[in-house]
């Protein structure tokens, strides 16, 4: 009896999902999902999402129109890092870093501008919102630059 008993566990043992493959490892490289389309089209990068109890942490691409350039130089937007205090509901744009046609990418220009209130249906609070509940974001747009340009500007075209 003891050893039809042991062969009966090491069975379920083996079939269960405890024992079944690892679940592969999580993606790497940017998670991108559209927050928003102003001036610009706002895409936060779930992958770089960090929390610190109220406080998140997170990298946002802004991606610029079509023909965007400054001093004869075309630009597909820029990177920004910010920090978010989910309760307080504030926002810091700690930096940013444009992105030249192409993908080339820099430098990184700090923003010294103190935390503000998030107001409604701006940037900054579609961005608190993605990094304070990435949940609700769903699922990415893009999962690297040139595919986050193309979701962008055609965000932009649609909202023009």
């Amino acid at each position: 009896m003891r050893t039809a008993t042991h062969a009966v566990l090491l069975g379920l043992m083996v079939t269960t999902p405890a024992c079944a493959e690892p679940a592969s490892p999580p993606q790497e490289g940017p998670r991108l999902v559209l927050t928003g389309v102003g001036r610009f089209a706002v895409l936060a990068d779930l992958s770089t999402i960090s929390r610190d109890g109220d406080r998140a942490r997170m990298r946002a691409l802004q991606v610029a129109e079509e023909n965007f350039a400054v001093g004869g130089q075309s630009y597909w937007g820029g990177w920004s890092w910010w920090a978010f205090d989910c309760r307080a509901h504030t926002a810091d744009r700690l930096d940013f870093a444009s992105v030249r046609e192409g993908g080339e990418e820099g430098p990184a220009t700090p923003d010294a501008a103190t935390a503000y209130p998030a107001a409604p249906g701006g940037d900054a609070a579609e961005l608190l919102a993605v990094a304070c509940d990435p949940a609700s974001a769903g699922e990415a747009d893009a999962d690297n630059l040139e595919d986050a340009v193309r979701v962008g500007r055609a965000a932009l075209r649609a909202a023009n």
